[in-house]
C-alpha cells in the first residue's frame, strides 16, 4: 500500500490514519505544482485530478478523496475502533463529522490562500470559518475527542483543518476549547510519527527534470 502525499497538505489526514490503524504502508511525496512524484512519475497518471491524497491498494487499484480513504483504512482494522461499525447511529455521526469538516473547514479555509481575494473578502471568510470552528470547539468542551473517549479518523481530519487555521489565520484556534483538542492529539504517538515523517521528507531535494 502506498500513499502519495504533499507534506502540509490534507494528505496528513489519512497519513494519520494508517500510523493509527497499525497498517504497513509507503509513503511518495507528491511535488503538488509540477505534479511529479519523487520518483518523478507522472502524478496526473496516479490520480487524474491533480491532488492528493491518493492511496495505492496492494492489489493496484488508486483510491481517493481524503473522507472516504480514510473510511477504507479504519474498517481494514475495526479492532481499533478508528470508525464505528456499519449501520450504527454512531457510525453516521463520524461520517456526519468528516462531512462538515470536508465542506464546512478543509474547504472553507482554501480561499484565504488565494491572491486574489481582496481583504474584505478575507476578513468575511476568516469570520465564517471562525463561527464554524466554534461548532468543532463546542463538541469537545466537556469530551476528549469529537466522538467521546475514543479517537476516530474525524479527529484526525479535524487535527488537520485546526493545522491549517494556524498556518493561514493566526495561530491562536478561534475558540478555547480547541486548543486543549488540538494538543491532545497533537501528542497521540501516531499524530507525532506522520508529523516527523513529513517534515523530514520536505527536508529532502526535489529531483530534478
Amino acid at each position: 500500500m502506498k500513499l502519495y502525499f504533499s507534506p502540509g497538505a490534507c494528505s496528513l489526514s489519512p497519513h494519520i490514519a494508517l500510523r493509527e490503524a497499525g497498517l504497513p504502508f509507503d509513503l511518495e511525496r507528491v511535488d503538488l505544482r509540477a505534479k511529479r512524484t519523487a520518483t518523478g512519475a507522472d502524478f496526473w497518471t496516479i490520480n487524474p485530478k491533480g491532488y492528493v491524497p491518493a492511496l495505492r491498494l496492494d492489489d493496484g487499484p488508486i483510491l481517493t478523496e481524503g473522507s472516504v480513504i480514510v473510511q477504507w483504512i479504519a474498517d481494514q482494522r475495526p479492532e481499533t475502533n478508528l470508525i464505528p461499525p456499519a449501520g450504527t447511529l454512531e457510525r453516521y455521526r463520524v461520517l456526519e463529522w468528516l462531512a462538515f469538516i470536508a465542506t464546512e473547514l478543509h474547504k472553507g479555509i482554501a480561499p484565504l490562500y488565494s491572491p486574489l481575494l481582496s481583504p474584505e473578502a478575507k476578513a468575511g471568510t476568516r469570520e465564517k470559518l471562525a463561527s464554524r470552528f466554534s461548532i468543532l470547539g463546542k463538541a469537545v468542551e466537556d469530551r476528549p475527542f469529537l466522538m467521546g473517549a475514543t479517537f476516530t479518523v474525524a479527529d484526525g481530519y479535524a487535527f488537520y483543518t485546526l493545522r491549517s487555521w494556524q498556518r493561514s489565520v493566526k495561530p491562536e484556534l478561534p475558540a478555547a476549547s480547541l486548543q486543549a483538542y488540538f494538543d491532545r492529539i497533537a501528542a497521540r504517538p501516531a499524530v507525532r510519527a506522520a508529523l516527523e515523517a513529513e517534515a523530514a521528507s520536505a527536508a529532502v531535494p526535489r529531483p530534478e527534470g
